[in-house]
């Protein structure tokens, strides 16, 4: 490996508030008594029939944000901790949240932590087995739901629970005495609450402790509880703190993640990546953090909320692209405008000295299209973090060339979750970024073969990792953990499951799942992802996966863009049934698609390219048990729904 950065060396020696090592709890109080005046959160109204608006917190006109400082934020916390403390909750008692991100989420966070308790998350599109699941696994005592809606799913599986209380975020209308609201919390903590008692909750914690029970994705089968203490968490918030926060070192023109600046929550907090980035992060930061109501109206929330900087992941980019060129098509003449300032994006993106004319087209394509795309991100958008699985090298670099910086990292919820982070001193896109400090990094390379890949210069193998973000084990499952881990040489490092290249300059670059590689019939190793990242800006594909495991060739389930099948026919003068499965079965849709594959296929090697294909008219989500909560591919599951669209991509083989 080359000579390391300068500002790595930086990192590695700078220390703030920010930085230190305390519990979760401790954390809170300390950027609330530092932050007091600033805002803490934004919160919309008419979303919720929030319980807390009850005199406790201003309800926000319909549509429209409100805030609440640190100083305010802090009592909430105190006094729902109190009131969780006399509902029994102490010491590693298992508080379950079961509620789309929204500010009392954050609140409910908080206040267990500095009750002593140990949080486990359910993601709301959790199935009635899931919530059963995630909540009798970890023997939660209590669930804190959001809305009737998730009160339901809790009752329907109640009798296998062992729940002391079920609370609502929401003003949700029960006569059961063991259903509260979080005001009803409130007001018990507010009359029970003793100074003395909460600071002494706060120091019998140590950062030893137990924190939190994330439960993996689940890409291949039953999630696992991954235990995550206060040092996995609070070394995470440091190394982060370290890579994108206001060192004195950095030249002022980078942006920085500060006290007073605004971030946009959208993303699920039951999910490791946002609870992290967005979300202890921030908080430390003294950010203030804002709640979108949902990412189905991040254009109207952008707009109001001018965010300086947010976390996503790739789904959400390809959403945003693809509404940018349907805007763009709305004439031939505006299409082509669009293509041109795209093609200047990325050229201006890829060099470090742009000649004379590209400055002048590149300043030119910002006048005409890329201030009109910031000003719909609100319009001071500094930043954005890409996570949760891989972004496409190209789809960065045309977001960096508009003007907007993709900041992409890379994470396991083992790792809680930050590895690697892009720094904004030298973004590369393309790659995961450069490890973060005090984690050490091994590339075990006997898993592979790197002849099965092309380009890659540096070692590639399986990516290990040791560091005090890196959990302990897996609850209550000890197979699980031995299998998680490896012992070289008297050291225990976590099998990441990711084949990863270390570039000579200390860069990581993401290749594939060892899980999720394809070994054809001829023996040759395929890896699927960089495939289907060659179709992330493709307009008339909206999904595709790669299959062809112990099969002659390379296949591909696509889900068409159907609203661009009908912009294509209408200029085209096809006439399209209106059915998506009829459309799927069309022999105009069939040459679309493949004009799209064969194009890609000009980037791959022989045995890469995708010989033939098939067209399925349902979408993959969370809902339908396809998608994963950070949005990635559960490819089993896909791979069983669409077996006999499989099987038809071989059937002449």
């Amino acid at each position: 490996m080359g000579p390391t950065p300068s500002w790595y060396e930086a990192e590695a020696t700078y220390s703030d508030a920010v930085t230190e090592m305390e519990t979760l709890g401790e954390l809170f109080a300390a950027t609330a008594t530092r932050n007091a005046d600033r805002d803490a959160q934004q919160y919309k109204g008419g979303v919720y029939d929030r319980s807390l608006t009850d005199g406790v917190v201003a309800q926000p006109p319909d549509g429209k944000y409100g805030s609440l400082s640190y100083e305010r934020m802090h009592e909430l916390v105190k006094y729902l901790a109190a009131g969780f403390r006399d509902l029994g909750v102490s010491a590693d008692s298992r508080v379950g949240i079961f509620a789309p991100t929204r500010m009392e989420w954050a609140l409910t966070d908080f206040a267990v932590l500095s009750a002593g308790g140990v949080v486990t998350t359910v993601d709301t599109d959790s199935s009635e087995a899931q919530v059963r699941y995630l909540l009798d696994d970890p023997d939660a005592e209590i669930v804190v739901v959001g809305s009737e809606a998730q009160l339901a799913r809790v009752q329907a599986v109640e009798d296998a629970l062992s729940l002391d209380a079920v609370i609502t975020m929401d003003d949700c209308k029960t006569e059961r005495a063991d259903v509260l609201t979080l005001a009803d919390v409130y007001e018990r903590g507010e009359a029970v609450f003793d100074p003395s008692g909460y600071e002494g909750w706060l120091a019998d914690r140590s950062v030893n402790d137990l924190a939190s029970i994330v439960y993996t994705s689940g890409t291949t089968g039953q999630p696992k509880g991954v235990q995550l203490s206060h040092r996995n968490f609070r070394a995470n918030v440091a190394q982060t703190r370290r890579r994108l926060g206001p060192r004195p070192d950095k030249d002022p023109g980078i942006p920085t993640v500060a006290a007073g600046k605004r971030s946009i929550a959208f993303l699920p907090l039951a999910h490791v990546f946002e609870r992290l980035a967005g979300h202890f992060f921030m908080y430390a930061s003294g950010a203030t953090v804002c709640y979108a109501e949902s990412s189905d109206t991040l254009a109207e929330d952008l707009k109001q909320i001018q965010p300086h900087f947010g976390a996503s992941v790739p789904r959400i980019f390809e959403r945003i692209f693809s509404q940018m060129r349907e805007q763009a098509g709305a004439s031939p003449v505006t299409e082509r405008l669009f293509d041109w300032a795209l093609d200047v994006a990325r050229r201006h993106a890829r060099t470090d000295d742009p000649s004379t004319l590209l400055s002048l087209r590149h300043r030119l394509a910002d006048h005409l299209v890329y201030r009109t795309v910031r000003e719909r991100l609100g319009g001071e958008i500094e930043f954005m973090v890409s996570g949760g699985s891989s972004l496409r090298k190209e789809l960065c670099e045309t977001f960096i060339g508009m003007g907007i910086d993709v900041v992409e990292g890379y994470g396991l919820t083992e790792t809680a979750p930050v590895i690697a982070i892009n720094p904004l001193e030298d973004l590369r896109p393309g790659t995961l970024g450069y490890p973060v400090t005090e984690l050490d990094i091994r590339i075990d390379e006997d898993v592979v073969d790197a002849t099965e890949f092309d380009d890659t210069g540096g070692q590639l193998g399986e990516l290990l990792v040791d560091g005090p973000n890196v959990t302990d084990g897996y609850w209550d499952d000890s197979g699980q953990t031995a299998r998680g881990f490896a012992e070289i040489e008297g050291r225990r490092w976590l099998r990441t499951g990711d084949i990863v290249e270390l570039t000579d300059d200390g860069f990581l670059v993401y290749h594939d799942r060892i899980k999720q590689l394809l070994v054809l019939s001829t023996g040759q190793t395929i890896a699927p992802r960089p495939i289907e990242d060659l179709f992330a800006t493709v307009d008339r594909i909206d999904q595709i996966m790669v299959v062809g495991d112990d099969k002659k060739f390379v296949g591909a389930v696509i889900v068409p863009d159907f609203a661009e099948l009908s912009r294509i026919a209408d200029r085209e003068g096809v006439d399209l049934p209106e059915d998506p499965a009829a459309q799927c079965n069309h022999e105009a849709v069939h040459r679309w698609i493949q004009a799209a594959v064969d194009e890609a296929n000009t980037e791959l090697e022989p045995t890469e390219r995708i010989k033939s294909f098939e067209l399925v008219a349902e979408t993959w989500t969370m809902h339908n048990n396809l998608f994963t909560l950070s949005m990635q591919k559960k490819r089993h599951n896909i791979h069983q729904e669409f077996a006999a669209t499989v099987d038809a991509i071989y059937a002449d083989t």
